[in-house]
């Protein structure tokens, strides 16, 4: 027959000439090719792949099964049988489970995993009208498999099938596969499981992974030291610390012993659930006692501590890695980085950058990246092109990422010519300019009303084969309208549509906002109007747009009518909206818009909160600030340090001093800390009443006002009650808080008090600035100690700082003043003289 003449023939010979059969899905294999009978030999088969023509005109009718079988005759060569495999696939025939089956088991026998990934995601993907059949119909030949071979053979599937299952986010598939199998008393391998639970918890499905644990105790499945640690991932980002903690008593009874991965697996879980903190405090505890630790568990801190915003703390860790012996890389310096970034810190950035780099750690264009991009929101567009050229000199690999910051950064300058040339280098560094920089730089020609060197990019990006996406036609629709090109927006528009991209929301929004900054308001409506579907957020670009064209009165008016319809814009704009109110002081239209959204059932966020408060406290309309302060809380949102700090600022700063001490003791029994800026506050506030308290005490002596046997306010906010519970809360004074109590002390006559404040500060590392030096010389001035304040004025100007008009104003009073003081008292002693 001929099955003994395929297993005895070379496979590379007849491989060869697999192009020539013409394919066709038979039931019958009776009319195959006379080089694949009985009598054919080594030799003769040889001789007829000689022969293409001939080979050309026999062809082989094929089906199912006589793929089958060459697959099973190539068992010890797997490669090829792949590639038989896919050339069969390629030429036209369409596998079925039987052909589907006959490579799984030849990657089964040789543990080729990745393979089997790779052709169960393959499998899943098509789906039956790809394959014919169904996913689970090539399951259930799996475990007839099993029935038939042994365990042993196709288990690899079986875990292969999960794990594709499960890196496709096909949940509920997988675990079906898992206790399907679990059913037909065959075990899957604890790697399987183990990825499953991962990918759960790392799309957030943390219940769900817990659950399968569970799960799997049940069907006695031995979870590994991975196992334990992917559990204790999941409990950690849940919050149920106490739990996780019981999983290393669990670990314990079943003799598994704690490694490397699961300590830091619970480290990452405490930093993801937010407390990185008591994350830190932990690995120290561990250290203590000899844990073994390894670089990913500091690692994991520094990034907790930057994705909190603590970056000081992030900083000691480093440093406390650094004493362990452990050698930080880029990624730890590169967290730290990219959290000065995130803050806009940027001197703060480079300057951990150049440690970086001092100690010998090379930069990377991830960091580099995020380095150009702060500088470009900040404004520093000049000093990210510099930037860019200082890392390219020092031979730093700079991907196309980087290269499309700093083409941005040059847009924004309008150094064009510059921003193409390094479109011409990045090719000549065999990196291929994509459809992103040439959008990044068609928005640049856009925003300097470049519109048509911005069209003739477009038209070159076409020619190099790359289509424009709906980025791209929005970045052109926003400068066509800022251009007041609604015609040509327009044809932009439907010339969109016929390449089978839908213009969006968005679209439509940069054009409305796009007509109203370039000064087309009425136009911006008439685009708005021809909408068919109009939306929230197409109001909402028109509020925007009026509000960038300092239209405020136009977007206050537009709102008002649109809540009348019960429409409310977008929560962005309302905010852009309620902070122009503010900045043109119109206080009233602000606390309406407040109302109006209230009203409508919305919620307010907690920045519109803050941000009117702040606006309200800043013009000294406290009653409306404490009526939003109150509204804040009884809708059950929760005032920060920095929303009480700006209250108490704003009583402080209207002499309402018994409010902000009430205030103050009200946020500190909800719990809230004040920190360093809110004592300031309370501190200023007691350096500006000192005055008038005097006044105040000279009158009740005048009229002889009754005494008062209870503390005074001045008393209850006295310096060393603030400064005793700085100390307890282990807070230190800054420069502005050691300013104002600089001040504090010059005004009640303590100069010699604020001298010694003034020197602590020094010795603790402090630099005064020229208001602390202005708050000292102000003091010197008053005592008549004039000499002492231009000896003063003049140490400012050794330190490099300038004395400002209020320097300049203080001094000059005081010497007048003590010029004054000189004449009376000259003339005074002339007086006694003559009397004598």
């Amino acid at each position: 027959m001929w099955v003994p003449a395929i297993r005895s023939s070379s496979y590379r010979n007849v491989f060869k000439n697999i192009q020539f059969i013409r394919l066709k899905s038979i039931s019958s294999v009776a009319q195959l090719s006379p080089y694949l009978s009985d009598s054919s030999s080594d030799e003769q088969i040889a001789n007829t792949h000689m022969k293409n023509n001939e080979l050309i005109n026999n062809t082989v009718e094929v089906n199912s099964y006589w793929v089958t079988e060459m697959l099973n005759s190539l068992r010890e060569e797997p490669n090829d049988a792949l590639s038989f495999f896919r050339q069969l696939k390629e030429s036209g025939f369409k596998h079925d489970i039987q052909t589907y089956m006959g490579i799984i088991r030849i990657f089964c026998y040789w543990g080729m995993n990745m393979k089997l990934d790779s052709l169960f995601l393959e499998v899943i993907n098509a789906g039956k009208e790809g394959l014919g059949f169904e996913v689970s119909d090539l399951f259930e030949q799996l475990v007839e498999g099993l029935n038939a071979e042994g365990p042993n053979s196709l288990v690899r599937a079986l875990d292969a099938l999960v794990k594709a299952y499960a890196s496709l986010r096909m949940f509920d598939e997988s675990i079906d596969v898992l206790f399907q199998t679990k059913r037909c008393s065959f075990g899957l391998s604890v790697l399987s499981c183990n990825y499953l639970m991962n990918q759960l918890v790392e799309c957030g499905k943390v219940d769900m992974a817990v659950a399968v644990y569970k799960q799997f105790k049940m069907i006695s499945v031995t979870p590994n030291v991975y196992t334990y640690g992917i559990v204790i991932k999941a409990l950690c980002r849940k919050g149920d610390l106490e739990e996780a903690v019981g999983v290393f008593e669990e670990m314990e009874k079943a003799g598994e012993t704690p490694n490397e991965f699961t300590y830091s697996t619970y480290i990452e879980g405490l930093c993801s659930y937010g407390r990185s903190d008591l994350a830190y405090d932990v690995l120290q505890a561990w250290k203590g006692v000899n844990v073994p630790l390894d670089g990913y568990a500091y690692t994991a801190v520094i990034r907790g501590f930057v994705n909190e915003k603590k970056l000081q703390e992030a900083e000691i860790v480093l440093l406390d890695m650094e004493e362990q012996g452990m050698v930080p890389d880029a990624f730890c310096y590169g967290a730290v980085v990219n959290g000065y970034c995130n803050t806009r810190n940027m001197s703060k950035a480079l300057a951990f950058h150049d440690k970086m780099e001092a100690k010998g750690i090379k930069s990377n264009c991830v960091i580099v990246s995020s380095i150009l991009q702060c500088l470009c929101k900040n404004g520093k567009a000049s000093d990210a092109v510099d930037q860019f050229s200082r890392f390219k000199n020092k031979g730093i690999f700079l991907d196309e990422v980087v290269y499309n910051g700093v083409i941005d950064a040059l847009c924004k300058l309008g150094r064009f010519e510059e921003a193409e040339k390094l479109l011409d280098e990045m090719k000549g560094k065999r990196m291929t300019p994509d459809i992103v920089h040439y959008t990044t730089l068609i928005n640049g020609y856009c925003l300097h009303g470049r519109i048509l060197d911005a069209m003739g990019l477009f038209d070159e990006m076409k020619e190099k084969g790359l289509k424009p996406d709906v980025i791209t036609y929005n970045v052109l629709a926003g400068g066509f309208s800022r251009n007041g090109l609604l015609k040509e927006t327009l044809h932009l528009l439907d010339h969109m549509k016929g390449q089978s991209l839908t213009p969006t929301t968005v679209t439509h929004n940069m054009i409305i906002e796009g007509l109203c900054i370039g000064g087309y308001a009425e136009e911006a409506e008439i685009f708005i109007n021809s909408l068919e579907n109009k939306s929230a957020e197409n109001y909402s670009a028109l509020v925007n747009g009026y509000c960038e064209l300092g239209n405020t009165k136009g977007a206050f008016g537009l709102f008002v009518r649109l809540s009348k319809q019960g429409v409310l814009i977008k929560r962005k704009s309302r905010l852009k909206l309620l902070s122009n109110l503010c900045l043109e002081g119109e206080y009233e239209k602000a606390l309406k818009l407040f109302e109006i959204v209230l009203a409508l059932g919305d919620d307010t966020c907690k920045i519109m909160y803050s941000k009117l408060i702040a606006s309200l406290c800043s013009a000294g309309d406290m009653k409306s600030a404490r009526w939003v302060f109150d509204n804040m809380i009884w809708r059950g949102l929760a005032p920060d340090v920095v929303i009480y700090t700006v209250m108490l600022n704003g009583y402080c700063r209207s002499n309402s001093l018994q409010e902000a001490l009430n205030l103050f003791d009200d946020m500190k029994k909800r719990g809230i800390s004040p920190d360093v800026i809110t004592y300031t506050v309370m501190l200023d506030g007691h350096s500006k009443n000192i005055k008038r308290d005097r006044l105040s005490s000279g009158t009740r002596r005048n009229v002889g006002e009754r005494k008062d046997t209870g503390l005074s306010i001045g008393e209850k906010m006295a310096p060393s009650v603030f400064l005793s519970e700085m100390n307890e809360a282990e807070l230190t004074a800054d420069v502005i808080c050691y300013t104002v109590l600089i001040d504090s002390r010059c005004k009640s006559d303590n100069i010699d008090d604020a001298i010694r404040l003034f020197t602590e500060m020094i010795d603790k590392g402090l630099e005064p600035d020229s208001v602390t030096y202005t708050a000292l010389i102000c003091g010197y001035c008053k005592q008549g100690h004039v000499e002492k304040a231009k000896d003063l004025v003049n140490k400012m100007w050794r330190k490099g700082i300038q004395p400002d008009s209020h320097t300049i104003s203080a001094l000059h009073h005081g010497i007048i003043k003590a010029k004054k003081l000189h004449l009376r008292h000259h003339n005074n002693s002339a007086k006694n003289e003559r009397r004598w």
